[in-house]
């Protein structure tokens, strides 16, 4: 405020005199527009001065100047050094990061919003097979032409990572992770994961070689001991009880056996391209038949159907996961519980639920129900003949289907597994047509 009214003085004063030299010789109004046109060339020189250190010599000292004009220019200044230490700081910064990344064994590529590469380090060119400069601004899939990659991309959901080969090294497994970040902007990294796969695939051939180096002895033994069992009143008490336990345990055996040779196919074995519509009022009511034999009349068990559609996929794959969950149900209710087989209509497509009214389950076991030979109770699994893959087989074949397991449950008010298949994987029942 005090600049402003010495400003205002200095224009009166001015304007004052040179209207009183202009009364001398009788033009006091010549007096005046010389007094304003005097002030007016003072502040248009100083205009001048800001605009050429503005645009030509930024980071010089500010020109001389008094009143309004040097503190416009000395308050310029001080933003303006406040902003080079800004600049510098952030430079400093993302040089930190670059050369960070740098360091990094993993590939990081930096994407604009539209997908266009701004910026990667030297792993990404060793990964990817990134070129600069000439490669800077083209568009991601361009580079990486995969169709999954490509879909994985577009769809904008990257809570799970992608696994793919190297677009320059088929001998290279890479497993990519897209963030969004920023002004949807994005992050792309990628690791390799050649040697983890590879003892993945060894884990996968082992367990295969194995169950199935294990079928023969088996039937060999289990052949023989229904032999013995056929003249079992001819042994002794002690001894035949021991024979129904040996068979109770080869025929464990066998179930355990054929699960893991069913997890080895659908690990290693790739979803069948040409899809067959399966209609699920006969699947679930054949899976209901099945799991009334086992229950033995110890449970009430009904099929209810709430969609008027048919899904695409493996008929036996989803017979096995259904029959998993049925039986599981079966396995772990009470006797006189009730347990729905129930095909419904879900906000993502449809949901084939099997629900019970059994102990339940304490929620802190859920996130790892579908890991192998996880049990929440062992000693009631190795009773019930529980083998402890049922449920790693239904997360498989749901994952070949597009689908996914939800698990509801607390304990003694019973269980929920709910199989969510996405509109994709839908047909009305109705269309006879054949599905590829």
């Amino acid at each position: 405020m005090h600049l402003w009214s010495l400003e205002l003085w200095r224009l009166a004063w001015l304007s004052g005199v040179l209207t009183l030299a202009g009364l001398v010789f009788g033009a006091p109004g010549a007096g005046l527009a010389l007094g304003l046109a005097i002030y007016l060339t003072l502040h248009l020189r100083q205009l001048h001065a800001l605009h050429h250190w503005l645009t030509r010599t930024p980071q010089s000292e500010p020109p001389v100047a008094t009143g309004i004009w040097g503190a416009l220019f000395d308050r310029l200044h001080t933003h303006q050094k406040a902003q080079a230490k800004t600049q510098q700081r952030l430079r400093n910064t993302l040089q930190r990061i670059q050369d960070s990344s740098e360091a990094m064994n993993d590939s990081v590529v930096m994407l604009d919003r539209r997908g266009d590469l701004e910026w990667w380090n030297s792993a990404a060119e060793a990964m990817l097979g990134l070129r600069p400069p000439q490669d800077r601004g083209q568009h991601i899939t361009n580079l990486i032409r995969d169709p999954r990659f490509v879909a994985y991309f577009d769809k904008r959901a990257y809570r799970e990572p992608l696994t793919l080969t190297s677009p320059i090294d088929d001998r290279r497994m890479l497993q990519f992770q897209l963030t969004l970040y920023g002004d949807d902007e994005r992050l792309l990294m990628a690791r390799d994961i050649t040697r983890l796969h590879r003892l993945e695939q060894m884990r996968r051939d082992f367990v295969a070689n194995v169950s199935h180096e294990l079928r023969t002895p088996l039937t060999v033994l289990t052949g023989y001991l229904e032999t013995y069992a056929d003249h079992a009143e001819q042994m002794p008490p002690r001894l035949a009880r021991s024979l129904g336990q040996m068979q109770d345990q080869a025929k464990r055996m066998q179930n355990l056996v054929d699960d893991l040779l069913m997890l080895s196919r659908l690990e290693i074995d790739r979803p069948n391209p040409h899809s067959e519509r399966v209609a699920l009022p006969p699947l679930l009511e054949a899976i209901q038949h099945d799991a009334e034999s086992l229950s033995g009349g110890r449970h009430q068990i009904k099929v209810t159907i709430e969609c008027d559609q048919a899904l695409r996929g493996d008929p036996k794959e989803l017979r096995s996961a259904i029959s998993n969950l049925a039986f599981n149900a079966v396995r772990y209710s009470g006797e006189g519980g009730h347990i729905v087989l129930r095909w419904r209509d879900h906000p993502a497509g449809a949901a084939l639920e099997v629900e019970d009214d059994g102990e339940g389950i304490d929620p802190v076991h859920i996130p790892r129900l579908t890991e192998r030979f996880y049990r929440v109770d062992k000693g009631r699994s190795t009773e019930t003949g529980g083998t402890g893959l049922g449920l790693a087989i239904v997360k498989h074949v749901l994952l070949r289907h597009d689908a996914r397991l939800e698990i509801a449950s607390y304990p003694h008010k019973g269980a929920v597994f709910r199989c969510v298949f996405p509109t994709q994987r839908l047909v009305k029942d109705t269309d006879p047509a054949a599905l590829t």
